[in-house]
């Protein structure tokens, strides 16, 4: 028999389903939420049941919107002849942070992986090469991951685009192997970025 009541027992299981989040550190949570306000549960409650509702991936470069206009894809405010290939949403936010890179972002949502059953035709490859193909794009930077399923889907990609007729590079030197852009500090992604080499 469990030692917690059934709905602690219950909210316990959603919260392990954070990466990094054990029994232990799930249980503090579910306690510490018994401390919260009703009116914070009650907020909290709503933000998780609207989440998904009130933000989307924008059609054509897959970055987050909240709004009907994308940021990241404003003709006006980024380098319509630059575009970068990120594995996920999230990786964006890193990047611009460092206030070097202004073009655009193409998300390819994953990252080769056989053991997980990620191959090329669960990447967005199609719809990449048609925006380098539409916009006219020039210098194209592979940002992803630099781990062993990061590196292979680089090189995939670097495939792909060889008769593309567009400049491959990837962010270069700081770039610790085995790290991921989401925990790599602001200064060091600038370095990366402006040190990129030809790929």
């Amino acid at each position: 028999m469990s030692k917690y009541p059934h709905i602690i027992n219950a909210l316990i299981a959603y919260l392990k389903k954070f990466p990094g989040v054990g029994s232990k550190t799930a249980e503090r949570y579910a306690f510490q939420l018994l401390d919260w306000p009703d009116h914070q549960l009650q907020d909290f409650a709503a933000l998780i049941a609207t989440f998904k509702e009130k933000i989307h991936p924008c059609p054509s470069c897959g970055c987050l919107l909240e709004e009907l206009v994308c940021t990241f894809c404003d003709p006006l405010k980024r380098d319509m002849q630059s575009l970068c290939i990120i594995s996920s949403p999230k990786d964006v936010y890193p990047l611009e942070e460092t206030k070097v890179y202004k073009g655009l972002y193409h998300v390819i949502g994953g990252l080769l992986s056989p053991m997980e059953g990620k191959t090329p035709e669960d990447l967005k490859i199609g719809s990449l090469k048609e925006r380098i193909v539409k916009l006219q794009i020039k210098d194209v930077i592979i940002a992803l991951d630099s781990t062993l399923e990061g590196d292979a889907t680089a090189l995939y990609l670097k495939e792909q685009m060889q008769e593309w007729g567009v400049r491959v590079s990837r962010p270069a030197m700081g770039m610790p192997m085995g790290s991921s852009l989401e925990y790599v500090d602001g200064g060091t992604l600038a370095r990366a970025l402006i040190g990129r080499q030809n790929f």
